[in-house]
């Protein structure tokens, strides 16, 4: 299947209205070519975006505009110098709506972009933090971890939680996040792990409210609070993971 077809093939692929065949056609080949798949995400985040936006009905000065304007069934058509101004009044409104919707879904479709490589990002750095990959990495608990990030990143984790029984602090480590170095501190929870990023969150999507989202399988919950982004990641029960969320930010 060459990018052309492929492409083609993307909306229906997201509307499961493909056969079998073709869609594992189309899964080998946005396996191999990155930008295919980009292209597959946008039209999966711009379809998110459309069917999030709210639907109104038509106001009723609009209906009666439009009534008045159509030409009548008992005269017929409407001499063209009459009605002429009205549809022309009419479609540059309607091209101004069109315009003022679409930069409303393009910024939708910036953020809910942003948001995803935020997501994805944690999901990546949290797989590396499992397979011991870290830059570097501590064990101990909060009064060993927090000092031992001194002179490893350029500003202080607000992080105060130092675990609990049912969430154990592990330890700690440093880990690449986007255009900077992150935090990491590790929780447990039985045989599962957390990741929990900390950033600077100038520049990046951070929502100011509490946002979680499952991707891959993982829980992803985001936040930010006075000038810091968290990112907590963990394969737990969402509920769970929402537990050891309040725990994090609660002063």
């Amino acid at each position: 299947m060459d990018c052309g077809r492929a492409r083609e093939l993307n909306l229906d692929g997201l509307r499961e209205r493909l056969s079998a065949a073709t869609k594992a056609e189309l899964q080998a080949h946005l396996s191999t070519c990155v930008r295919c798949r980009a292209h597959a995400e946008a039209e999966r985040v711009l379809g998110e975006v459309l069917e999030s936006l709210p639907q109104h009905a038509a106001p009723l000065a609009l209906k009666r505009r439009l009534a008045e304007s159509w030409p009548s069934i008992e005269t017929g058509t409407l001499p063209r110098r009459a009605w002429a101004p009205r549809w022309a009044a009419l479609a540059t409104a309607a091209a101004a709506l069109v315009l003022v919707v679409a930069g409303s879904t393009s910024l939708l479709v910036e953020q809910r972009a942003a948001l995803a490589q935020l997501e994805g990002e944690s999901i990546n750095d949290h797989l590396r933090v499992l397979e011991g990959a870290p830059l570097a990495r501590v064990t101990g608990g909060l009064h060993e971890v927090k000092p031992w990030f001194g002179g490893k990143l350029d500003f202080a984790p607000a992080v105060h939680f130092a675990g609990s029984d049912d969430f154990p602090l592990e330890g700690g480590a440093v880990e690449p996040f986007l255009d900077r170095r992150a935090a990491v501190f590790v929780y447990k929870r039985r045989l599962h792990t957390a990741s929990l990023f900390v950033v600077p969150s100038e520049g990046l999507a951070f929502p100011p409210e509490l946002r979680t989202q499952t991707v891959r399988g993982f829980h992803v919950a985001l936040w930010q609070e006075e000038g810091q982004g968290y990112a907590l990641v963990s394969d737990l029960d969402l509920q769970e993971l929402l537990e050891l969320q309040s725990q994090i930010a609660s002063r």
